[in-house]
């Protein structure tokens, strides 16, 4: 029996020990975390500004539902939601002595639920030749 109980208080030492390793982190990082989930679902308004290290000039000024990701170092790309259908991405790339700033002026009707995928056969199959006839 006593066995038992030792197993028994064992396990609620682990679990314990499980749960008060969960509730580590802050009520500010869950904050951040919930905040983060909503703005990748165009739920928060934001303003993002992009301006030019070496003269301070605005080179990109975004506001609205918008979402963020930085693809590299020096790559920002900027996805907004402008309407219930309505997306607009725009990227900014900054280099050592430059900055280049992509806006899409239009939006487009895309849709949020389904994968588009463009397959283009030309790049696909390799180029040969065929030849029929005899060889002369």
């Amino acid at each position: 029996m006593k066995n038992v109980k030792r197993k028994i208080a064992a396990a609620l030492i682990v679990v314990a020990g499980v749960v008060g390793l969960s509730a580590c982190t802050s009520d500010a990082d869950k904050a951040s975390e919930n905040i983060s989930t909503a703005a990748e679902a165009f739920e928060v308004q934001r303003s993002i500004t992009a301006t030019n290290g070496i003269t301070g000039e605005v080179m990109l000024f975004a506001e609205g539902r918008c979402s963020f990701e930085y693809p590299s170092a020096s790559r920002i790309d900027i996805t907004c939601k402008y309407g219930p259908s309505e997306y607009r991405r725009h990227t900014y790339i900054k280099g050592d002595q430059d900055q280049v700033v992509i806006a899409q002026d239009v939006a487009i009707d895309v849709s949020e639920y389904n994968t588009r995928i463009v397959i283009k056969p030309q790049n696909i199959l390799p180029e040969f030749d065929i030849m029929v006839g005899e060889d002369e």
